[in-house]
C-alpha cells in the first residue's frame, strides 16, 4: 500500500505572505486511505456543528449570523420603555450590520473591535478541500464508488463556499461585466504558492462555482446517505439550479431542477397536519422530510435569547414580512406559515420560531427551494407549467384553499413567486442575496431601499436609518477583512467604503 504525506495545515496558508501562514503550525497528517480523507472531510471541510444546541455570534461562533438582520424581514424592536436596563451584548453586537454601517466590526456598546472571521474560516474549509481533492484519486486501492463520494462530498463544500464569499464580498453577476468584476480570490490547488492573492474576475469565480457543484452531482449519482449532515446528489442539484437563477440562466437552471425531481422522494411537508410548537416541532427540525442537507449553526434564535426584565431591545420579524402572510385575507383562506414560522410575541410583534434542534439556519437545503427554483426558472421562461409548479407548494401551505394564481403571467407571476419565496426561505439565509440578485436581474430587475428603525444602547429611538436601492449604496457588499488587505500589501483590493450613514 502506498502511503502519502499530506501536509494538511500547511496548506491553510491561501494568503501566505499574511496572517493564515501565522495561525497554523506546520503539523503533518498522514492519509493512508479514503478513509482517513473522510475523517479530514468530516473535521475540516464541512463547517464546524455545535456539539448541542448553540447559537452563533458576531465573535466567532457559527457563520454569518448577520445576514439576517441586513435586509428587510428584520425590525429592532423595544421590549421595555421605562429606560431601564441595557442591550444585551449579542443584539448591540449585530446593530451596526442592522445599521449598515461603515463600522461594522466595532461593538456600539463596549467599543470591542472584533475581526471578520468567516473570510478566514471559509477559506480554512476550502484549503483542507483542496487537499482531499488532489489525493482521492490516488488511493486506488479503494473503490471507485468510495472515491467518487469523497470527491463529489468536497467538490459540492468548495462550489457552496465560494458561492457564498461571492454573495457576501462580491457583487451580484451580471452577465455583460462578469468577465471585469471582482469577484474573489481563488484558491484551487493545496500547493504552498509565496506569492500575494488577488481578486478573480466575477466570471471565473462562478465557472468554478458551477464546475464544482456539477461535479459534485455526477460523482453523487447514486450515493445514499446516513445524514442529513452529508451531501447528496439531490442537495448538489438543488444547490447549482439556485447559481443559475443567480446568473439568470433560466433553461440550465430549470434543467437542474427536473433532473432534481427526477431522482425521486422529493418530499413536502402538508402544513395542515405539521403539529407545530404544541408538540415541540419545527420547520428547521431533523424530523422535517423536507430537510436534504444541513450544516454549521443557527444565528436566529440568538436574536431572542435573554429577553428578560432586564432587556430592551431585541430583533422581531419587520411589519412588512408578516403582512404577506395576511395577503390573502379576502380570499378566506389562511397561510398556515404564519403561525408555523413566527410567535406572536404580543402587540403584533413576531419572532422567528422556525428552528429547532439539529438544523441550521445558516446553510440548509429544503426540498421546497426545487419548487420555487423550477417555478422562478418556468416564469422567466414564459413557460405555463410555473402555475402548477407553484400550487404544487401553495397546496401544502394554505388552509381553506388556495391563492387564485392562474390568471397570473410575465411579470405578475414572477413577483408572486418572488413573494412566495420571502414566505417560505425568511431566515434561511436567502434574503439578502435575492435582493440582490433581484435587482440585477437580466428580466423583471426589481430595487428596492429598506429602511430599519433603530434605537441606541439604551433602548432610545434614534430614527431610521436607510440603504438605499443597489447600485446607489456601497453597502449592498462586506468589506474585506482589513487583516487581508494590510497583508496582501494592496493586491487584494477592497470593496468601496461605506458611508457615515446619516439617520432620519
Amino acid at each position: 500500500m502506498k502511503r502519502y504525506l499530506i501536509l494538511i495545515l500547511g496548506v491553510l496558508s491561501f494568503i501566505s505572505c499574511g496572517k493564515f501562514l501565522e495561525e497554523f503550525s506546520q503539523d503533518l497528517a498522514y492519509a493512508e486511505s479514503c478513509t482517513d480523507l473522510d475523517e479530514i472531510l468530516i473535521g475540516n471541510g464541512y463547517m464546524e456543528q455545535p456539539l448541542y444546541f448553540a447559537e452563533a455570534s458576531v465573535y466567532g461562533g457559527g457563520y454569518y449570523p448577520y445576514i439576517h438582520v441586513m435586509d428587510d424581514d428584520m425590525a429592532m424592536t423595544i421590549f421595555r420603555r421605562d429606560g431601564a436596563g441595557d442591550v444585551i451584548n449579542d443584539i448591540a453586537s449585530f446593530k451596526n450590520f442592522y445599521d449598515w454601517s461603515d463600522q461594522l466590526t466595532i461593538n456600539p456598546k463596549t467599543g470591542e473591535e472584533w475581526e471578520d472571521n468567516d473570510w478566514e474560516k471559509i477559506y480554512s474549509h476550502i484549503a483542507y478541500l483542496n487537499v482531499i481533492i488532489a489525493h482521492v484519486k490516488k488511493f486506488t486501492h479503494d473503490s471507485v464508488e468510495i472515491r467518487n463520494r469523497i470527491e463529489g462530498e468536497a467538490r459540492f463544500l468548495r462550489g457552496a463556499y465560494y458561492y457564498l464569499l461571492m454573495n457576501l464580498y462580491a457583487n451580484p453577476y451580471v452577465k455583460e461585466t462578469a468577465s471585469t468584476d471582482m469577484g474573489v480570490p481563488l484558491n484551487l490547488t493545496e500547493d504552498i504558492i509565496d506569492e500575494y492573492y488577488h481578486r478573480n474576475s466575477m466570471e471565473e469565480c462562478y465557472r468554478v462555482i458551477v464546475e464544482d457543484l456539477n461535479v459534485a452531482a455526477d460523482k453523487l449519482k447514486g450515493v445514499t446517505q446516513p445524514t442529513i449532515y452529508r451531501v447528496n446528489e439531490l442537495a448538489a442539484r438543488i444547490l447549482l439550479s439556485r447559481v443559475y437563477l443567480y446568473m439568470g440562466e433560466w433553461q440550465l437552471a430549470l434543467d437542474e431542477c427536473q433532473k432534481a425531481l427526477n431522482l425521486g422522494n422529493v418530499e413536502l411537508m402538508d402544513l395542515n397536519s405539521f403539529p407545530g410548537r404544541e408538540e415541540n416541532r419545527y420547520i428547521l427540525d431533523v424530523e422535517n422530510p423536507e430537510i436534504i442537507f444541513t450544516q454549521g449553526y443557527s444565528a436566529t434564535n440568538v436574536f431572542y435569547k435573554n429577553i428578560s426584565y432586564f432587556t430592551i431591545c431585541s430583533f422581531s420579524c419587520s411589519e412588512e414580512l408578516i403582512s404577506l402572510y395576511n395577503s390573502f385575507d379576502d380570499q378566506v383562506i389562511k397561510d398556515l406559515r404564519l403561525n408555523a414560522f413566527f410567535e406572536d410575541n404580543g402587540d403584533e410583534q413576531y419572532r422567528v420560531s422556525k428552528v429547532g434542534e439539529k438544523v441550521y439556519d445558516c446553510f440548509a437545503i429544503r426540498s421546497v427551494e426545487l419548487y420555487l427554483n423550477k417555478a422562478e426558472a418556468e416564469a422567466m421562461l414564459d413557460k405555463v407549467e410555473a402555475i402548477q409548479t407553484i400550487k404544487t407548494l401553495l397546496h401544502n401551505r394554505f388552509e381553506g384553499g388556495i391563492p387564485d394564481v392562474d390568471g397570473l403571467s410575465g411579470k405578475d407571476l414572477v413577483s408572486f413567486i418572488r413573494d412566495e419565496r420571502r414566505r417560505e426561505l425568511c431566515f434561511e439565509a436567502h434574503r439578502w442575496f435575492d435582493l440582490r440578485r433581484y435587482a440585477v436581474s437580466p428580466k423583471y430587475p426589481e430595487k428596492k431601499s429598506i429602511r430599519h428603525t433603530a434605537y441606541d444602547i439604551k433602548g432610545k429611538l434614534e430614527g431610521d436609518y436607510v440603504l438605499k436601492p443597489y447600485g446607489e449604496d456601497p453597502a449592498w457588499v462586506l468589506p474585506i477583512p482589513g487583516y487581508e488587505i494590510v497583508y496582501n500589501q494592496g493586491n487584494l483590493v477592497d470593496n468601496p467604503q461605506r458611508v457615515d450613514r446619516e439617520l432620519e
